[in-house]
């Protein structure tokens, strides 16, 4: 996004919302840091709240909202809004994590998954569903995230929660890959329907690749590039006086 369409709309201080395109590789917390490390030498200040409104794996790119300032106290409510993905499935293995960022635990058979199973089976995933969040995940249990306990190695009972389906269609079926676009409610981890849409087809499958493009109304073609934005931060942005 050419940060000419920014100049003197933000008020980062007092409060503004950003969209920014998460790189690869990065935690949403590295994005919020970067954000608030340009600002606070911009600004000059010691403290300036930066917050994000939903959590993306290191290894999915795509949409963040990022809130500055008063504008925080609108993060839950965006935290609230559907999401929209597309992505990659993989079929034949399984993974700890339920995604590329561990090495498989287990392979399996592809040689029965028709296009007519794919179909049907996919059906089975739309509305509301009951899901077990991955081990690797953020969620906390008895104060401390459970991707600390898996790296341990400790067995944890992790509690379904319901979420909801909207949209899980497929743009390409070239097996072993599945190229999806998913809409969904918050607390929905892709991850987890990769992983039962692999066991529910009788084979195992993991999340190869991730993006966010949409959160509610706010779109990933609006959104900066992280390296722009800190730019336009530095040597481009005037705070307003």
């Amino acid at each position: 996004m050419d940060s000419d369409d920014h100049h003197s709309k933000y008020d980062f201080k007092e409060g503004a919302l950003l969209l920014v395109d998460k790189p690869m590789n990065w935690t949403s917390f590295d994005v919020v840091n970067k954000i608030r490390y340009a600002l606070k030498y911009k600004l000059g200040v010691k403290k300036i709240k930066v917050g994000h409104a939903g959590t993306l794996d290191p290894m999915a790119t795509g949409l963040l909202i990022i809130c500055t300032g008063k504008f925080t106290k609108k993060l839950e409510a965006l935290q609230g809004l559907p999401k929209t993905y597309t992505g990659t499935i993989t079929l034949g293995a399984s993974t700890p994590s339920f995604d590329a960022e561990t090495g498989f635990d287990a392979t399996y058979p592809t040689n029965h998954i028709t296009e007519e199973l794919i179909q049907q089976t996919r059906h089975q995933f739309l509305g509301e569903l009951e899901q077990v969040p991955p081990i690797f995940s953020a969620i906390k249990v008895d104060g401390q995230p459970l991707y600390k306990k898996a790296r341990k190695g400790l067995k944890v009972d992790i509690k379904p929660r319901t979420v909801k389906i909207y949209q899980f269609d497929f743009q390409r079926v070239e097996i072993p890959e599945i190229e999806f676009t998913v809409q969904c409610s918050k607390g929905t981890y892709i991850r987890s329907l990769a992983h039962d849409y692999g066991k529910a087809l009788d084979s195992g499958a993991y999340l190869s690749s991730l993006r966010r493009t949409q959160i509610g109304d706010y779109k990933i073609d609006k959104a900066w590039n992280l390296d722009n934005l800190v730019d336009y931060i530095e040597n481009v942005y005037q705070p307003l006086t």
